[in-house]
């Protein structure tokens, strides 16, 4: 029997607010002392009150707005019960029947067909402590609670379960991730927590509209994890109904190191949180004329800026999308532009997606960073040098690097050493002497036919003027020097 995958994700993603959702600690804990971030309302003691971060409802509105939602005019807080030693209250502040925004979707597009998703809901919550676990080598394993985290504002947006692949959960999470960091809601770091998945998956007979039990998998930190994740939870689940054993409902985590979902918990029912209303905190009736002025905030999106560079910069689908799929490096793109719009748009593309990406992999940084060091007008001085036949490619990849690394400009690098680009026929002709002495069979190759031989010779000369020699030239004077002998 032939079967489908069925998946949902829900999302959670720590907003970029100054302060915690209900009280005014600061939300930049990464690097704190455990428990330094902290006051009686964020530990949950009796008798505090809480109350609501407006740019925390602002973002999470946005957010919804981004993703086609429709917002609620009445929206309010709940009480979500369940005990766990990550709540001090014993409850999360979050929101159970009516969201901040429902009935939205997200378009992705997997192998060139667009595919649209379904967004349940965007709601607005409290995030909790972190369990700090230690399994000593001597006396019985124990965790700690670190509160730094308790109350940082959490937006979760719950999906449809409209995914049919690990592939398409990975496209809707880079998508989705891509909306936030535009926005300027979320940093949307995976490694660092910041931006969350939990992925519902079960599988169904083709033509069926019945699903087996659904697995809920938890702890993926990267868009490989997830991927990882699913695709081994949808061959164990085919493999378990081949093998006439039962699915059960469950939650189970996914384990980096070998590969594979491990069960945690029995999920039988559903969990019984009784909600019920916050009763700190008023209802919220939205004003309209506000959220017409958060929807005039909204920037252009992913999908629209990238539109728009295939139409104004005549770029080709791939490269648009990778330079549109960072708001960043979007930016980044369009400063160089305007700085050096002499340069066509490809070129700088390819430099961007090529050399600039190979290092930001090697210093692993991200194109903020990378600008820090390399300003658009600096690298836009570069690749003029490049055009006007200054440096060649080799030298001007070298000075990229030196510009990353040292943070100088490439006109003092070109000045600090011998990196100019040699065009002349005379200053050329005694080191291509020296390389047909030196190799008579890649002379003696080349006269009978074998092209690849010159490639060689072009080489050699490069090497020998350590990468400075113009190499169209170095071909015409080779060429010509091996027919004269």
């Amino acid at each position: 029997m032939n079967f489908e995958t069925i998946i949902g994700l829900e999302v959670h993603a720590q907003l970029l607010t100054k302060s915690k959702m209900f009280c005014r600690c600061s939300i930049n804990y990464a690097n704190a002392l455990p428990n330094t971030h902290v006051c009686p309302v964020c530990l949950g003691m009796p008798g505090v009150l809480p109350t609501i971060n407006q740019q925390a409802v602002e973002y999470t509105i946005m957010t919804a707005l981004a993703l086609h939602c429709t917002i609620s005019e009445y929206t309010k807080f709940d009480r979500k019960n369940y005990p766990y030693p990550d709540l001090m209250k014993g409850y999360q502040i979050s929101q159970y029947d009516a969201p901040f925004g429902q009935g939205g979707w997200l378009n992705i597009e997997v192998n060139g067909e667009k595919k649209r998703v379904d967004i349940t809901r965007v709601h607005l919550e409290e995030d909790v402590a972190k369990l700090i676990h230690h399994a000593p080598p001597q006396g019985e394993p124990y965790s700690l609670v670190d509160v730094n985290r308790a109350g940082v504002p959490l937006m979760e947006i719950v999906g449809e379960p409209d995914l049919r692949s690990p592939e398409e959960a990975r496209q809707y999470l880079i998508k989705l991730r891509s909306i936030l960091q535009y926005l300027g809601v979320s940093t949307g770091n995976m490694e660092e927590g910041s931006f969350r998945c939990d992925a519902n998956i079960s599988i169904r007979p083709e033509n069926s509209s019945e699903s087996m039990a659904k697995v809920e998998v938890k702890n993926m930190n990267s868009f490989k994890a997830v991927y990882g994740a699913l695709e081994y939870e949808a061959k164990r689940q085919r493999k378990a109904v081949a093998e006439g054993r039962r699915l059960t409902q469950e939650t189970r985590g996914w384990v980096e190191g070998v590969g594979k979902t491990v069960s945690q918990r029995s999920k039988e029912y559903a969990h019984d949180y009784r909600y019920f209303p916050e009763p700190d905190l008023p209802p919220l009736v939205l004003n309209q004329e506000w959220v017409e002025e958060i929807r005039a905030k909204l920037p252009e999106l992913p999908e629209a800026r990238r539109d728009r560079f295939l139409a104004e910069y005549g770029l080709p689908l791939y490269d648009a999308s990778l330079l549109t799929s960072s708001r960043a490096m979007a930016d980044y793109f369009e400063a160089f532009h305007r700085a050096k719009a002499d340069i066509p748009a490809k070129d700088i593309s390819n430099w961007l997606l090529g050399p600039v990406s190979g290092i930001m992999n090697a210093n692993n940084c991200d194109i903020t960073k990378f600008s820090q060091r390399v300003s658009p007008e600096q690298f836009g001085r570069l690749l003029v040098l490049h055009s006007e036949a200054v440096v060649n490619t080799p030298t001007a990849k070298s000075m990229l690097e030196e510009m990353f690394n040292t943070g100088k400009d490439p006109d003092t690098i070109l000045k600090e050493g011998e990196r100019g680009q040699i065009s002349d026929a005379k200053e050329l002709e005694e080191t291509i002497n020296q390389v047909i002495e030196a190799n008579a069979k890649a002379v003696a190759d080349f006269k009978v036919g074998k092209e690849q031989a010159l490639k060689f010779l072009v080489g050699q000369v490069m090497k020998a003027t350590r990468g400075r020699a113009n190499p169209k030239l170095v071909n015409e004077l080779l060429k010509k020097k091996l027919k004269e002998e």
